[in-house]
């Protein structure tokens, strides 16, 4: 099973910009990859995926504020989000999409507060 480990998570200001990172144990390019979330008493969700093609889809609630993107040479998959809200407040996840169980990391905190 590939190995996902997650990084970039913080403490941002409502309308803040972080960028995540997922670095992958071996070569990802032939899978579509996700970005998850998960809040606090909530189920996690899916917020961004990537197909092996590139072709990106968002959940309605980040459309236009998040980006997710893949360095296939570096087997690496990228969130940039913009114009963070604190609803956004969650610790995010990279995982293929669909999930493998067995591939879900430690996750990445992002707290978005004043």
């Amino acid at each position: 099973q590939v190995q996902l480990v997650e990084s970039g998570g913080g403490l941002v200001q409502p309308g803040g910009s972080l960028r995540l990172s997922c670095a992958a144990s071996r070569n990802i390019k032939l899978y579509a990859m996700g970005w998850y979330r998960q809040a606090p008493g909530k189920q996690r969700e899916l917020v961004a995926r990537i197909t092996a093609g590139g072709t990106t889809n968002y959940a309605d609630s980040v459309k236009g504020r998040f980006t997710i993107s893949g360095d296939n040479a570096k087997n690496t998959v990228f969130l940039q989000m913009n114009s963070l809200k604190p609803e956004d407040t969650a610790v995010y996840y990279c995982n293929l999409a669909p999930p493998r169980t067995a591939s879900w990391g430690q996750g990445t905190q992002v707290t978005v507060s004043s």
